[in-house]
This record gives C-alpha cells, structure tokens and sequence, in this order.
C-alpha cells in the first residue's frame, strides 16, 4: 500500500505545478460551461438549459482527463526516462498505474463541483438530490476513461501515435455522445453509431441523476460496462506495460484497445437492434426541453373557464405554469426566464377533443393533432396503437360514458361532401400543412369523384344538427367539442378548428366554443385537475395564434406555437417522425 499512497502524492505535487494540468482540469471545463451556457439560454439565465449544459461539460472533462490526462503524459514518461527510474527502484506497474487512475479523479472531482455549484448561484439550477450517485457516477466514468487512455498509452510507440489512437477514439464520442450535439438531434444512421460510444452512456446516466433524480440501481447497466472496462482495462494496461521507449510492441497489440471496449460494442448491438437508448435519449431531450424557463407576454389570454386577460403574461417553469400575470409583468432577467413576445396574439389552452373516430389512437394521428394545437383528444373503449420510440404527439384519454350532449358539426358536414363528391375540405390550409403525406390527399381526392368513398345513410343534414346545437345552448345544455375524426374527410387535428368555426356559425359564442373545447373538455375527460386551463400549477399545454378568436374564430387555424407540458414544439419535426 505505501508504494501506491507515495505515488500518489507524488503525482499530486507534480500535477499542482503543471499549468497544463490545472488549465485542462478547471478553465478548459469552464471555458465550454460558459459557451455552451450562454449559448443555449439563449443569452438569459434559466435552470433549465443547465441540465443540458452540466453533463456536457462533464463528459467532455472525464474524456480530456481520461484519454489526453492519462494516454499521452504515461507515454511522455516513458519517452522522457522517468519510468525507467521507477523500474530500478524496483516497484511493479500496478502502483504507477493506479496511482494515475487516482491522481487524475482527485485533481477533476472539485471541477465537477465548481461546475455544479456555478450552475446554481449563477443560473438558479438546484443542487441534484441524487449528488452521492452523480459523484459515484463520475468517479467510475473518471476511472474507466483512464483505464482506456492508460491502454493506449501501452501499445503507442510514440507521443505522435498515440495522439493518433486518442484522437481516433475522442473525436467520434465528442460529437456522437450527445457531449456536444444531443443523440436525437444527429442524423439516423449516427444515432446509431452513437450507441457505440461509451461516452453516450455516461451523458445519458447523468442525465438521468440530474433531471429523474434517479440513483446508481436506475443506471445498473451503464455502471456494470463501466466496472468491466475499469477491471479490464488495469489488467490489459498491466500486462503490456513498457519501461522504456525502446521496447517496441507489434501493429496488433494495438487490437487490445478494442478489448477494453467490448462491454460497451456489446451494448451498442443490443441497443443499435431495441432502440431503447435512442427512445431514452429523446424522451431525455424532450425532458430537459420541458424545463425550459419562459416568460410569455403582452398576449390576449383567454384562461379556458371564461375569463379573459386583455394584456397579460405566464411564466412557464419545469414544465407548468408557475404565474399567470394580469397587471404587472415582471421583467424576464428578474426571473431567469427567455421572454417570448406575443403581443397582437391571443394564448389560450391546448384545445381537446373529446370524441375521435376510427385511428385516432395511431401514432400518426396523434401527432398530427398536436400539430393543431390539439394536446389531448378522448377515445372509447380503444386499446392506443404501440407508438415508435421516441415518437410525440397529444395525449390520448379514455372517453368515460356521460350524457353530454357533442353536436359532431364536422363530421356532418364532411358526410355531406362526401355524398357531393366535393373535395372542398381537402383543401383547406391546415389540412395540407398538417398531412403525413401529399399523396393520401391525393388518393382521397381521385376516390371521392369516383365515389370510391360510400355516402352515409341517412342523407347528412349540417344545417339541422347546426339548429340543434343552438337550441341545446339557449336551453344551457352541456356542451362539449368532439369532432368523430377519422371518419371520411374529418382529419386527426384540423377538424376540431373547423368545428369551432360551425358551432360560431350556428350561434355559439365564441367563448363557449373555446370552453367547451378546453376547460368543460378537460373536465369530461378527468383530467381537470392539471390542464384545460390557464391557471398556476397546471400543465403548460398551451396553443398561442396570431390574432384574437373571441372575434373571429378562424384565429385558431393561425397557429404561431405550441407548447406541451412545457416544450415549446417544432411543429414541422412532429410530420417528419419516422
């Protein structure tokens, strides 16, 4: 033991008076937590781009300090005499090995801190629960990054080569491990090279300490490669351990450094067959999107129950509604919030439809609806359609039986089209915008002038379901907004807009309309209690358009964002999901 305890405080002393060591342990880190903190929040503060920042930064520091750290210097000893001086004292390789391992924690541990403790006085993150786990974490990843980089420092020959052999290792795991670029956002077929990468597993399990507050059992299968690849690779190092630069290894040592990787090549397999680290990435993404800080402003709100807020403001936080502002809005810096301008716009809940027709369960639908700004939608007694990994799209609820009265004006008037053999509603704007594909509008506008699509028996009548509807208001009938979607040019998303439009038309105001589609909707469906409303502690779903609805209902078809449980959604990304 004293051989390895010397050692180690050998290396400490050393390592203190090294610029180098100390630049590339704590200004290096903090140069890119600075430039990808303010890159990524937008130029504010907020908790929320952190969690994206944090295990960046660290990946990137345990793969400088594991590969360059330990690689390069054990090989610039070698070269410089300084191990041929340990070999006549006489020690054996594994007290220098370890000793480097440990050497290389201890100097990079109080960086992790420093970053950690930045990131909350700086940019308001809290202190993870879970930081024993992110701290074990890190110390195996720390010690089984150096285990790789002490392997090729063994089977190097040079400093030249085995900056080579690092930089043939670091290069893909920096931008394919999500340390740079996040896993979903890369390309399919690098999505699956990263699996590969034993970087990517370490991101993903901080990610998960950090935004889940998952501890070490919730990352068993990362923390077991990690434990191989440590054991493996001492043992590996070990075994071709070089005192002098003259003692020259053949070309095919080098395969050992593949070796030490086989746990991680295993995984990638597995995973690159499942998908399952690729699903857990995104799902991971879109968490971290969610915990986005944001201040909406100088919008129209209309809060869902009937209350309108002429000029208002809601601060979204963690993915819910933190305040809703009615008078004074408070300034976005003061909150560590990125201010989202709305002004000339009207934000109102993500609308719901309560009643969807045949695949309104696919996942295809599903997306389109939240397209249009639809984030829940009710189905009867239907099983929901496995989506793909990974795939975003409304919420699908349960239907319960009630005596509520759903007029269904859309889809009385798409029958009536049908029995026409008018492709009218194919052309509708958010109709095209919204379809999967060109082609299906296509093939439904060449099978309704053939009258490939039977008419409904009995003969539609819109204008008599449209007086039904205005009697059940005048009489205070409940009222709720479900559109049978799925059925014959009633499309998943778009016909709840145009069922607004109808129900205006036949004498609705627009405000029960609007009710009727979000508070009264959620109400229906059970889930009142956290959405269908602009009110604190409710889920963000939020639909916000360019004008004002309560004067003119076609409003809602001029969507200018969605936002889902808090991530502000790429509408476009959703129709592109494979």
């Amino acid at each position: 033991m004293k051989p390895y305890l010397a050692l180690i405080r050998l290396n400490l002393r050393l390592a203190v008076r090294e610029r180098a060591v100390l630049f590339f342990n704590y200004v290096f880190p903090l140069i890119f937590f600075f430039a990808f903190g303010q890159f990524m929040s937008d130029g504010n503060a907020g908790a929320g781009p952190m969690l994206r920042v944090i295990p960046m930064v660290i990946v990137i520091g345990i793969l400088g300090s594991g590969l360059f750290g330990a690689g390069i210097r054990a090989v610039i000893e070698r070269e410089t005499g300084i191990l041929r001086r340990y070999k006549v004292a006489p020690i054996s390789p594994a007290p220098i090995l370890v000793a480097s391992m440990v050497t290389g924690w201890i100097l990079y541990l109080p960086s992790v801190v420093l970053i950690i403790l930045l990131a909350h006085f700086a940019h308001g993150m809290p202190i993870p629960e879970r930081w024993l786990s992110l701290l074990i974490l890190v110390t195996l990843a720390s010690f089984a990054f150096r285990a790789v980089g002490l392997i090729v420092a063994s089977v190097a020959n040079s400093v030249a080569e085995s900056n080579v052999l690092i930089q043939i290792l670091y290069m893909p795991m920096l931008f394919l491990s999500g340390a740079t670029l996040p896993v979903s956002s890369l390309p399919p077929a690098a999505q699956i090279a990263a699996q590969f990468m034993p970087a990517a597993y370490l991101n993903t399990g901080i990610q998960h300490v950090m935004l889940r507050s998952e501890g070490i059992a919730a990352n068993l299968e990362s923390v077991a490669a990690m434990l191989v690849t440590i054991a493996l690779g001492t043992f590996i190092a070990m075994k071709l351990f070089r005192w002098e630069k003259e003692e020259r290894l053949p070309r095919k040592s080098k395969a050992w450094v593949l070796a030490v990787l086989a746990p991680f090549i295993l995984m990638g397999t597995y995973q690159a067959w499942t998908r399952e680290h690729i699903a857990e990435s995104k799902q991971l993404d879109r968490e971290i999107r969610r915990n986005h800080t944001r201040l909406i402003r100088n919008a129209t709100i209309f809060t869902g129950d009937g209350r309108v807020i002429p000029n208002g403001a809601i601060l979204i936080r963690g993915g819910r509604i933190a305040e809703v502002y009615s008078d004074q809005i408070p300034d976005p810096d003061s909150l560590r919030a990125d201010a989202v301008e709305a002004a000339g716009k009207t934000l109102l809940p993500g609308l719901i439809d309560v009643q969807v027709g045949p695949g309104g369960d696919t996942p295809e639908a599903l997306a389109s609806q939240l397209f249009c700004g639809v984030v829940a939608v009710g189905a009867v007694a239907q099983q929901p359609a496995q989506r793909p990994a990974g795939w975003s799209g409304a919420e699908l609820v349960a239907t319960p039986a009630a005596p509520t009265y759903i007029p269904a004006l859309a889809a009385e008037e798409a029958a009536l089209a049908v029995a026409r053999r008018d492709p009218g509603p194919l052309s509708r704007t958010l109709v095209q915008q919204s379809a999967f594909s060109r082609d299906i509008l296509q093939r439904t506008a060449l099978l309704l002038r053939n009258g490939g699509i039977p008419p409904r028996t009995p003969e539609p009548d819109p204008a008599r379901r449209a007086t039904e509807l205005r009697r059940a208001f005048e009489l205070s009938t409940p009222l709720l907004l479900g559109t049978r979607s799925g059925e014959p040019l009633v499309f998943h998303g778009p016909s709840i807009h145009r069922e607004l439009q109808l129900w205006v038309q036949a004498g609705v105001p627009a405000s029960a309309a609007l009710r009727a589609a979000t508070f009264d909707a959620a109400t229906s469906l059970g889930i009142g209690g956290r959405t269908g409303a602009i009110r604190k502690g409710y889920e963000a779903s939020i639909l916000i358009v360019d004008g004002n609805p309560l004067t003119d209902i076609s409003a809602t078809e001029r969507i200018s964002s969605v936002i889902f449980k808090g991530e502000r959604i790429d509408r476009q990304d959703l129709l592109s999901q494979k």
